[in-house]
Parts: C-alpha cells; structure tokens; sequence
C-alpha cells in the first residue's frame, strides 16, 4: 500500500507507491493541442500591445497585423494546420519550440536553468548532508523505478477532487481502455495531465553541437554522477538484477566521496557547461579526440547528478546564489537536472530547460521531499555499510591539452563576470495572502502580477512587455504557453494608484483591481486552453523561416520585437515541498521575478542585471501590495 516500506534483506522497497492506475493510462487519449484561429490570435496581440504604445504606434502595429492576417498570415495559417492534422501524435508547439531552445547558442546557466530548493526536513537531525544526500538520492532513484514500472500515479489535475481523487475512481478508470481513458476522467471534472517529458528527468544529458543541440538519454545506465569541490566521481546505484542499491552501501559511497580530500582541479571541467554552446561543441569535440571518451560517457549517462557543496547557506540571497549557478565548479549544467546539496544539508536542484517544464521537475521534487522526510531510507543512527567504497566508487579523470585548459580558463573568467554582475533580491509580504483575497473575490495570481505592473509604474513610470509562464501540459505533448499580464486595465488601475491617487475613491479603486482580476483570470483560462496568441505566432513565424521565405513585414515590426522583449519575465509555483525558486532575466535589461502567493504571506524573488534595480523594484512591489490589500479591506491609502 502506499506508504508502507517493506524493509528487507534487499534493503528498502524499491517503489514510492504502487499505483493501480499505469502511469501512462491516459496518455494516448489526452487531447491535442489546439492551433487557435488566425483572427482570435490577432486580436489577442493587440490587445496586448494596446498598453505599450502610443495611439499612433498602435494604429501602425494594427495595419501591419491586419494585414498580415488577410495576406501571409492566413497561407501560414492554413499550412500549420494542415501539418498539424498529419502529425496527430504530437502537438504543433513540440519541435518548433525543442527549436528554439535547443538552437540557442547563449550559455545554458543564468539564460534557461532555473532552480527550486526544498524545504528543510521537518526533522532536524535528519538535515545532516550525508543523510539528507543518501535519503533524496534513495527517493530519487524510488522515483524512476516506479516511473519505468508504470506504477507512479498519473498527473491529474483535479477540478472536484470530492469525486475524483478517490479510490473508487482509481477502481473504475484502471479498467476504461487507454484509447478513451481521457473521456473517463473529464466526466468527473479531472484532467490527466501530458506525461511525455517525465522519461528525461533520468539518464539524460543535454549535448552541445554546432547549430543545434542535442538531447542525449541511456536509460541502461546503472551509475549516478558525484560532483564535490569540482572533482567528479561515479558508482553504482542499481545492481545487474536492476534492484536499488541498499541505502547503507549508497551512504558509505557518499560518505567516502565527502572523506576524500583529494584537491579541487587546476582547470574545472564543469566551467565548460557555462560556455557558449558553438564554444563548448568546439572544446567537447576536442576533449573526446584527447580520450576522454570513455569519462564523459559517464558524465552523459549518469542517472542524475549529485552536487555536494562543502559550506553552508548563510540567508535566502546566497540560497539563491548558490542554487541558480554555484561557483560554476561543482555543476554539470547539462544534465537534466543536478541535485545539490550544501554542508547544512540545504537542498535544491538546478534544471536544465529544453527537455522539459516546471510541471515534471516539481511532480519529482514533490515526490522525493515526501518520500524521503515521511519514510526516510536511513536515519542518524544507521551505520554505513562496510564495503570498500575505494573500489565502488570511480573518480574521473580528463586529459587536458593547453587548448582545453585555455578554453576552462576564458569560461571561467566569462562566467565569474557574468555572475558577478546579477543581483538577486528576496522578499516577503506578511500582511495578507491567498485567503485575504479570495475572500475579497479577486483572483491571487492577478493581484501578484498587478503589483509588479504597477511597481514597475512607480520606478521607471512605464509599462513594458510582461510574461507570465502557463503550462499547457493538459494537452498530448503540450509545453507552456504566455499570459501576457501588463493589460489596459492593469495600466488604468496602476496609473490611478501611482499617479492619481487622489482623483480616486476607495471603492474606485476596489472596482479598477476587480476588473484587473476578471481580465487576468481570463487570460489565465485561455492560455491553459491553448488559446493564447505568442505560441500561435511563434509557429507560423517558424514556418515562414523553414519554407525559406521573406520575413513577413508583421514581424519586422518594432512594436513585435518589443513585445517579445520580456523585461519583466515572470514564473509561479506553491508547493509542499519548495522553499524557493528563480531563475535569471530573460533580457539584459530585465527583471525575472519568481514569486509564490500562499494562504497568508507572498514571496517574491527577482534577479537583475545592473541596467536594473531589483532592490527598488522589489521595494515597490511591496508598496502596490501593500496599497492593494489596503484598498480591499477598504481603507483609504496615501500616496
């Protein structure tokens, strides 16, 4: 049953549950994702281009978009869908968009990775980093067996979990055929959820190549990757019979590799992972000519990586710090995710984004925080096991030519640059959160992003381009798709608050945040249901550029490219599991803000470049919130 452990001469179970609905039972029925019409999606962009523009640049940007609409737009359009019908197993979205990350040539770190860290574990001696690396390196690998055996619990996203999320539903679905499953599930307000990206999390690396990418998995694998103090080690975790390691002999190998004091390399190889892409293709090519095959074939295969940090963490900033790009040594960047660990037993991962979205890398950290603070594999008092981790474990060994070692050299230099130059800011508003506001009926999620439209007001006294990232995964082969929350109500509403504040009445204002709401929530709806525009006209842009035509003049627009600008680029999550998370701005001069709306507080953290103060920034999110909440108890605000 799940939640019980047989502990047995094999050491412990091999499963984090067994699910008596597979794994995949809904995949082959999910719906597939919809290409929006032409005129809808039009109309959405300038909507969303109405508030950045002036009258006259609107009019400009309208003329263009129409007639792109009437002319290339629509023979665009119509081949998209065509294509699309004759491709039924997967959605329009998928390769353009494997395209568009996997064709980047910025460096991986700080551009795509992001980062979420765990919360402590409710007990505090179990914090201890080789208890805490053994437990989640334990759950970790639970994790993938039970998701091979087919026995991890689908991802349903359930509208009525009263009748859904009930055994007797378990019961009945099991035996629906998959080819209808879906239809099962929707009848009771449930939505499976796109499992296609889930078989990455494990084995898999990302390649860098001339041009393009690549994404590499071997799921023969058996070994896990070690990184500690830029040293990189290898063992064993699963057995040739395909059964788990026991966790006594995985904490003797951890506990040997944190005993080794062998000294940090002259020239870390993980600085590679921070370079350019053509740069790195270019110095991998060299590094498997000077026989280091063999190495990085266990770099690329490992099942995850395992990053051990030798310090502590001081406050949420160096948190921060530490999981969005470390000291560059102790990472693998490439490979789908590195789980890190600090001295205090601080924990987080680092994901790499091609491969896949935030909905698969939280469904893994949600499991494995579980697992291994509910039903740990060893405790403080479990003596490692007595096995000669000197022959277990691998340390790796590359052979460096003075190219290679000129190449680790200039990476590092560019990278402790780049990272010098970000700031990261981190706060917490304590007076009201999700409760307050659904109280208030207005939505949590449009009052959060309201306050950074009208923070942004307040500091540079402009409106700009705004993202806000929205899975699509209720579809077959969904990614996300892009709210786009700066809106003419946000600007109005902002623009009462910090410019005529006085003009306004209390109940003027209450009205202005409603109206945001019940626009923001519409967005929300249309974008989870495939009906945003940005994917839509990213695609048929894609298209254009693969049939080797002329770049239609729609998007040669400025007012396109400043759209697609983001310079507040923006990211949510709330789970048990997550103390934190971020990830870097998407544009030099912009803001990436992860924030997080709970029951009675909302956090917020934005990394920045020095074209922008996100100290400031944040000092005036608290501010909007503040004056939000205010308003909505009905209080009268200064300004």
């Amino acid at each position: 049953a799940p939640g019980r452990r047989s502990y047995s001469g094999s050491g412990a179970a091999e499963f984090l549950h067994r699910s008596i609905v597979p794994t995949m039972h809904f995949q082959k029925s999910l719906p597939r994702l919809p290409v929006p019409k032409l005129e809808d999606t039009i109309t959405r962009y300038l909507n969303a281009q109405k508030p950045l523009l002036t009258d006259d640049q609107f009019r400009k940007t309208e003329e263009l978009a129409r007639a792109f609409e009437k002319g290339i737009g629509r023979e665009l359009h119509e081949q998209l869908v065509a294509q699309d019908s004759q491709n039924k197993h997967t959605s329009y979205i998928t390769g353009p968009w494997f395209d568009m990350y996997l064709k980047a040539r910025e460096p991986v770190v700080l551009n795509f990775n992001a980062f979420m860290s765990f919360n402590p574990d409710p007990k505090s001696e179990y914090n201890d980093q080789l208890i805490r690396a053994t437990n989640m390196t334990v759950s970790a690998i639970r994790f993938m067996k039970t998701f091979r055996a087919g026995y991890l619990e689908p991802e349903i996203f359930h509208l009525n979990p009263e009748k859904s999320d009930t055994e007797i539903f378990k019961k009945v679905i099991r035996f629906v055929p998959s080819s209808i499953s879906w239809f099962g599930a929707y009848m009771v307000n449930a939505y499976p959820l796109d499992m296609s990206q889930y078989f990455r999390l494990f084995n898999s690396t990302r390649l860098p190549k001339l041009d393009r990418d690549e994404l590499y998995t071997d799921e023969k694998a058996k070994h896990i990757l070690v990184l500690r103090n830029g040293n990189f080690y290898v063992f064993d975790v699963i057995d040739r019979d395909g059964n788990m390691l026991k966790p006594s002999e995985i904490q003797a190998h951890l506990k040997y590799i944190l005993r080794d004091n062998s000294p940090a390399p002259a020239f870390p190889l993980g600085y590679l992972c921070s370079e350019n892409r053509d740069t790195w293709a270019l110095l991998r090519k060299n590094l498997l000519d000077n026989g280091n095959e063999e190495a990085l074939q266990k770099v690329d295969s490992a099942v995850f990586c395992l990053s051990l940090d030798d310090f502590p963490i001081k406050d949420f900033v160096h948190l921060s710090h530490t999981l969005l790009h470390g000291d560059g040594a102790n990472r693998w960047y490439d490979k789908s995710f590195n789980l890190i660990i600090t001295k205090d037993g601080t924990a987080g991962v680092n994901f790499e984004h091609s491969w896949g979205d935030g909905v698969a890398v939280l469904r893994f950290q949600n499991e494995i925080f579980k697992d291994s603070t509910k039903t740990p594999a060893i405790s403080p008092q479990t003596q490692p096991a007595s096995v000669d981790s000197s022959r277990a474990v691998q340390k790796l060994d590359f052979q460096l030519n003075d190219a290679l070692k000129a190449g680790i050299t200039k990476a590092k230099q560019k990278f402790d640059a780049t990272v010098e130059s970000l700031s990261v800011n981190v706060i917490q508003f304590q007076e009201g959160g999700k409760e307050l506001l659904k109280q208030k009926k207005v939505s949590p999620d449009a009052v959060a992003q309201l306050a950074f439209q009208m923070a942004f007001l307040r500091q540079y006294n402009q409106t700009v381009a705004t993202y806000e990232s929205c899975s699509t995964a209720a579809f077959k082969h969904g990614r996300t798709e892009t709210i786009r929350p700066a809106s003419v109500h946000t600007k109005k509403c902002s623009e009462a608050f910090v410019k005529e504040l006085s003009k306004h009445s209390t109940e003027d204002l209450q009205r202005l945040i409603t109206e945001c709401s019940k626009y923001h929530s519409l967005l929300t709806k249309e974008a989870a249901m495939g009906q945003g525009f940005d994917r839509h006209l990213f695609s048929l842009r894609y298209l254009a550029s693969s049939k080797g035509l002329a770049l239609p003049d729609f998007y040669q627009d400025q007012a396109y490219a400043r759209l697609n600008h983001n310079i507040i680029s923006t990211s949510t999550l709330v789970s048990p599991a997550v103390k934190l998370g971020g990830f870097g701005p998407v544009v030099s001069d912009g803001f990436g803000v992860a924030y997080q709306v709970q029951d009675d507080w909302i956090g917020c953290h934005v990394s920045s470049y020095p074209a922008r103060n996100g100290e400031e920034f944040l000092q005036c999110t608290y501010k909007s919130l503040e004056d939000i909440f205010n308003v909505l108890k009905g209080k009268k605000i200064g300004s």
